[in-house]
């Protein structure tokens, strides 16, 4: 009888642990599917009058499907922006773009995305006008000061080509033996 209770036992000893050693990994893939439905986005500003957002998942993995991302803005003097839907941008994964939408000025812009992938995110962004490249300065040419000795030696070398190619031309001409 002995055996037998120390065999069951053991059966129940090695049930116990395999439920003891699954819980930790059913309790990270419970927390892993809780945050699978939010996202973690990063708000800044273009640097001229747009805003751009990178969304990941909470982890960092990059977005692999596209979200609706809404935008909202409140700017100076009250000013209202939105809601703006963005459309993904070919730069990347998860990369949005919202375009010119705002005025020179600070503005605090909110990015919400809605369920199935939800997240939040508000920044304080600094808008500026758009500015052109300043206009290059004219170029004078000026003539050498050697009046044009130094044009180079790709001259020589191309005129040394030509004669080398002609005298082969005309050896091979010339250089046939007669068979008669």
């Amino acid at each position: 009888m002995t055996g037998i209770r120390k065999a069951l036992a053991a059966v129940f000893v090695g049930l116990a642990l395999t439920v003891f050693a699954a819980a930790p990994a059913q309790a990270a893939q419970v927390a892993r599917a809780a945050q699978a439905d939010k996202l973690k986005l990063v708000v800044a500003g273009d640097g001229a009058e747009g805003v751009t957002i990178q969304a990941t998942y909470p982890d960092g993995r990059r977005l692999d499907q596209v979200v609706r991302l809404v935008l909202t803005a409140t700017g100076p003097d009250g000013q209202k922006v939105g809601p703006v839907q963005l459309e993904p941008q070919p730069e990347g994964q998860g990369f949005y773009s919202s375009g010119a939408v705002l005025t020179a000025g600070t503005w605090k812009v909110t990015v919400n995305s809605p369920a199935p992938l939800s997240g939040k995110a508000t920044a304080t962004v600094q808008a500026r006008a758009a500015q052109t490249p300043p206009a290059p300065e004219p170029v004078a040419v000026n003539k050498p000061a050697d009046g044009g000795a130094g044009a180079g030696w790709w001259p020589y070398a191309a005129a040394g080509l030509v004669l080398v190619a002609l005298a082969m031309g005309v050896a091979m001409l010339f250089g046939r033996r007669r068979t008669d």
